[in-house]
C-alpha cells in the first residue's frame, strides 16, 4: 500500500471517529438535556443516517441511554 493510500485511510478513519464521536457528544448532552428538562420516561431518536439513540428513565431517576452509530465508508 501506498504512503497515499495510507493517508487517505487515515483520514476516512479520523473521519468516521469524529462523526461517532460526534453523535454520541450530541446525544450525551443536548438530547439527555432534552430528555430531562422536558420530564419524558421514553424517547428514540433518528438522523436519518443510520445513528440511533433510545432514552429511558430508570428507577432510580437515572437516565439510560442506548445508541449506535453508522459510518459509511
Amino acid at each position: 500500500m501506498s504512503e497515499t493510500e495510507k493517508d487517505i485511510f487515515d483520514s476516512m478513519d479520523q473521519d468516521a471517529a469524529q462523526a461517532r464521536k460526534s453523535w454520541a457528544a450530541f446525544v450525551e448532552r443536548d438530547v439527555a438535556d432534552f430528555f430531562t428538562g422536558n420530564k419524558l420516561e421514553k424517547m428514540t431518536i433518528e438522523d436519518g443516517n443510520g445513528n440511533k439513540a433510545k432514552l429511558g428513565r430508570t428507577k432510580d431517576d437515572g437516565i439510560k441511554i442506548e445508541y449506535t452509530s453508522t459510518v459509511m465508508i
